[in-house]
């Protein structure tokens, strides 16, 4: 073998052994994740698909709802947006147990959001806020019940609540001709 094969091999071996190391500290690390992490992570994988998702729509389309078939009353798309903020608050406050550090008007939201710059503002604080929530939770307090709009849950239910929601925006982005960011 000649001496250009052999370091060209030699340099092959390293990067292949740096990266088995890189990929066992990762591994490691991803071990060691604590409760806080973990559902902080989850958060933010529900965050990333319904804030793009709630952007995506255009302003003049926020009214939309589904009128054929079996859909009489159900949330237009600005109020499926408003109505995941304002839970995000409420579970977020039953986690660290204090007052909604806004006025939420119920689980709808509140009436003074109207625009859907507003709407998406209103979403991205509710994040921010869950992100603040789930950072307290630990071994010890992660499946203590809190009260939710739904009766007792737990602090799971932020990612579940999220992505139910996003699921009907989905169909309604679709409805609309809108291919969700996500799929595209």
């Amino acid at each position: 073998m000649n001496m250009k094969k052999a370091a060209g091999l030699f340099a092959f071996l390293l990067l292949m052994a740096g990266g088995r190391v890189a990929q066992a500290q990762d591994a490691k690390a991803a071990e060691h994740r604590t409760i806080a992490q973990v559902m902080d992570r989850g958060v933010s994988g529900v965050e990333g698909e319904f804030v793009p998702a709630a952007e995506a729509m255009p302003e003049d389309k926020y009214s939309f709802a589904p009128t054929g078939g079996e859909f009489k009353g159900v949330r237009t798309f600005a109020q499926q947006v408003k109505h995941v903020a304002a839970v995000n608050y409420m579970i977020g406050a039953s986690i660290l147990e204090e007052k909604p550090p806004v006025e939420l008007g119920g689980e709808n939201g509140p009436d003074s959001v109207k625009s859907k710059a507003d709407a998406v503002k209103f979403l991205k604080d509710s994040f921010a806020y869950a992100h603040k929530a789930v950072a307290t939770l630990n071994e010890g307090n992660l499946v203590t019940p809190i009260k939710s709009p739904f009766g007792e849950g737990m602090a799971t239910l932020i990612v579940g609540h999220c992505f139910d929601h996003y699921g009907q925006m989905v169909e309604y982005l679709r409805m609309n001709n809108i291919v969700p960011p996500a799929s595209r």
